[in-house]
């Protein structure tokens, strides 16, 4: 009677945090909330001085803190446009958004920033990479360093003419300390090409670029380490209806790389990111859903979706993060890490007016096969999350 009476306490309590928040959780076949693994869900800011936000990036310090990072201001591609940074330490609250880069070129001229990313460098330096420039096919690389935990920057410094640094997802450092950068351009055709360090940052080889626009299209790649030493990429594609997540593998460390192909995971042309954990499975988090697909309310970017794969071919569906089927309403841009304690902290994009960060412990999730690309929608289906 005790166990009876704590889980109808449970169900109790669930059903005012859903109706006093505003958040609606997917619920499975049972109509219980389909939520295994998920620990934390948060905003990063509630409140700040610019009105949009986009291009999450999060990185742990040596310190146990977090650092997320973003872009703000006006709107994207606004001159107003800046980089911020936000911290939470252990058991703590993030601190509110701090301007740490900015576009401006000189007394009058004075450009938007882009897409910033946090890599820790083994045992080195904290980069922060970001790009400035009126547009994706005109900005440049731009990258700062910070020796104390992210609390002070050195100046921003330009990155040579054929490298642009990680366009939106984090790098991987490999186990002989090289680092593999995932970049691409948009100015002549949707090209991606690899960017590979291995005196710690201070130089790079430009590697690609690796695929042929006029047959696959795709920007803003992300790495996945397998157990037998083989890098993935996953990367995003530009069509506009039968959209897929592509994919290209390395077997020499970043060398060289195979054709690119669709991979059976839909693209909805938005950006998505990937983690290898740490016991060897492979975690994506991504709009699963196609740009023009019915119910979906702003070009496919309604729906945030946790995929889980054992050799990142075969993927089966962990968690609707969110879901809102409202026109101008989005969750996009995730950036997602496993920290040291082993938790998983994703941080993504909520309506352009926030940054959300989502914690879970990848132990608990469970999940479900997904089949010719379709999303288990019979275990894991779509419902409504808050509109506030």
């Amino acid at each position: 009677m005790k166990f009876k009476a704590l889980v109808f306490i449970a169900i109790i309590s669930l059903t005012f945090i859903q109706h006093s928040s505003g958040i609606h959780f997917a619920m499975d076949s049972t109509g219980n909330p389909h939520r295994d693994g998920i620990l934390l869900e948060e905003f990063v800011y509630e409140e700040a001085d610019f009105p949009q936000c986009h291009s999450a990036t999060i990185v742990e310090l040596d310190n146990g803190d977090l650092l997320c990072g973003f872009f703000g201001g006006t709107r994207e591609r606004h001159p107003d446009v800046e980089i911020y940074l936000s911290r939470k330490a252990k058991d703590g609250d993030w601190s509110s958004p701090e301007s740490v880069a900015d576009g401006v070129q000189g007394q009058e001229d004075r450009l938007p920033t882009w897409n910033p990313v946090l890599f820790q460098e083994r045992g080195g330096e904290l980069m922060l990479f970001y790009k400035v420039g009126p547009s994706p096919s005109e900005w440049w690389g731009m990258v700062k360093t910070s020796s104390d935990n992210g609390h002070s920057w050195s100046e921003g410094k330009r990155l040579d003419e054929d490298l642009l640094g990680p366009v939106k997802n984090k790098p991987i450092q490999l186990s002989d300390g090289a680092i593999v950068s995932g970049s691409s351009t948009e100015g002549d055709g949707w090209r991606v090409h690899l960017e590979r360090s291995t005196d710690r940052g201070k130089s790079w080889q430009h590697i690609g670029p690796i695929n042929d626009p006029e047959k696959v299209g795709a920007i803003q790649p992300t790495l996945l380490q397998h157990h037998d030493g083989r890098i993935q990429l996953l990367a995003r594609t530009r069509y506009e209806e039968k959209g897929y997540v592509a994919e290209s593998w390395s077997e020499d460390g970043g060398l060289t790389w195979s054709g690119m192909r669709a991979s059976n995971l839909p693209n909805n042309n938005s950006g998505l990111d990937g983690v290898t954990l740490q016991d060897g499975r492979h975690l994506l988090v991504y709009n699963h859903s196609y740009r023009t697909e019915e119910g979906m309310g702003h070009k496919g970017r309604g729906v945030l979706n946790v995929a889980l794969s054992q050799d990142g071919v075969n993927w089966e569906a962990a968690l609707v993060l969110d879901y809102l089927d409202e026109q101008g309403k989005q969750f996009s841009y995730p950036a997602v890490i496993q920290a040291s304690d082993g938790m998983v902290h994703i941080v993504y994009t909520w309506h352009r007016q926030r940054i959300k960060h989502v914690v879970l412990d990848p132990d608990q999730l469970k999940t479900y096969p997904i089949e010719d690309g379709q999303w288990p929608s019979e275990k894991i289906p779509l419902v409504e999350s808050g509109k506030n």
